[in-house]
């Protein structure tokens, strides 16, 4: 049965608010400092710390009077904590991460993760250890009948607002009927994404049509004075204008991943560097907006739920240069130009045509 995380927005109350802001940092004062740990115990003595060694220090630093206020908190986020360093590490090893960094206050995302020994769930109400109330939960859409969360995550984004985040089994995920069809999907700017059957999905451009409004709370907030109220208050109308941007284009992504998935067995795409590709400061806005890597994540996932394929072309493949009729290499073949004719007679959209041999690689590949 697939794992499956459902994301709610609560209202806590003051006293809630207060507990969880002090989890909040108790959790990343433990990673923190077991990371320092870790990090001296190797440059030091050239040994590593296990977990069950962090997890014996976490005990000796509540036994101390200067951490004894760790005490005040649950117990279970600041283990998992703990977890999530681990398996940082792990990451790191495995080289598909680098080194763990440091959790700072004001960039870090704020969070903690319960497990089923850390909260009550009864009658569709969830309680969190150290709490007396439930949480004041907007169910936006319903949980899976008879489905009991495994984990509980808390976090507060920069723009102030709530969120919970319920682990479950879910046995609403099932692969759809397998059909015949496949799409190949070229990402671009002023589409989108070119689909080799011919359609462009034109690029809402999300944080353009804001961008004035972004740009005026940018000035507001650069003539407050460090450190004062008013430059917090400023300081989150930006936020918020950014989190409206962020969560428009996660929607329209959502929607678009949903659909290739839903309506192709097979979806092949390019695998594009886009480390590498924002390293040009004219069009890295413009790259950045479009949130590629974040349309292919949702791609890798939807289609591991739904039973499909998705398949990724190797980044130096010229799909752009090559005719998808005749199979002919053209030399050179500029950004500024958009339509070009083959040798053979065949002309071609550049976009389109770079969609088809996307496909057709991806097939053979397959």
């Amino acid at each position: 049965m697939m794992k499956r995380a459902y994301k709610y927005r609560f209202y806590p109350t003051p006293e809630q608010a207060e507990q969880l802001h002090r989890t909040f940092g108790c959790v990343r004062l433990v990673y923190n400092k077991a990371l320092e740990m870790r990090t001296r115990a190797y440059a030091t003595q050239r040994r590593s710390i296990s977990y069950a060694e962090s997890s014996a220090a976490l005990t000796e630093w509540k036994r101390g009077a200067e951490l004894a206020f760790l005490n005040e908190v649950s117990s279970v986020p600041l283990q998992q904590a703990l977890r999530h360093l681990h398996a940082a590490y792990a990451a790191f090893f495995a080289k598909r991460a680098g080194y763990p960094r440091f959790k700072s206050k004001k960039k870090s995302r704020a969070s903690a993760e319960y497990t089923r020994s850390a909260f009550r769930w009864r009658d569709g109400k969830l309680t969190l250890a150290k709490m007396d109330a439930p949480l004041d939960i907007v169910w936006s859409r319903p949980l899976p009948d008879g489905v009991v969360p495994s984990t509980v995550t808390v976090s507060r984004d920069a723009a102030g607002r709530w969120y919970v985040s319920l682990l479950v089994e879910d046995p609403t995920v099932q692969p759809l009927p397998p059909v015949d069809t496949a799409v190949g999907v070229d990402a671009g700017l002023t589409s989108l994404v070119t689909l080799s059957t011919g359609e462009k999905v034109t690029n809402p451009r999300h944080e353009q049509a804001d961008r004035r409004k972004l740009a005026k709370a940018q000035r507001d907030l650069a003539r407050k004075e460090k450190g004062s109220a008013n430059r917090a208050k400023a300081r989150l109308k930006v936020t918020r204008i950014h989190a409206r941007i962020a969560d428009r284009r996660r929607d329209h992504l959502h929607k678009l991943s949903t659909r290739l998935v839903r309506e192709n067995q097979t979806v092949v795409i390019e695998d594009l560097t886009v480390r590498n590709l924002l390293r040009n400061h004219r069009l890295a806005r413009a790259i950045s907006n479009a949130a590629w890597s974040q349309l292919r994540a949702m791609l890798e996932y939807k289609a591991a739920w739904y039973g499909r394929t998705l398949v990724t072309v190797d980044r130096w493949f010229p799909s752009s240069k090559l005719c998808s009729d005749c199979g002919q290499l053209t030399e050179s073949l500029p950004l500024n130009i958009r339509t070009w004719q083959c040798p053979c007679g065949a002309t071609h959209d550049r976009d389109i045509n770079a969609a088809r041999n996307l496909l057709a690689a991806g097939l053979a590949d397959r």
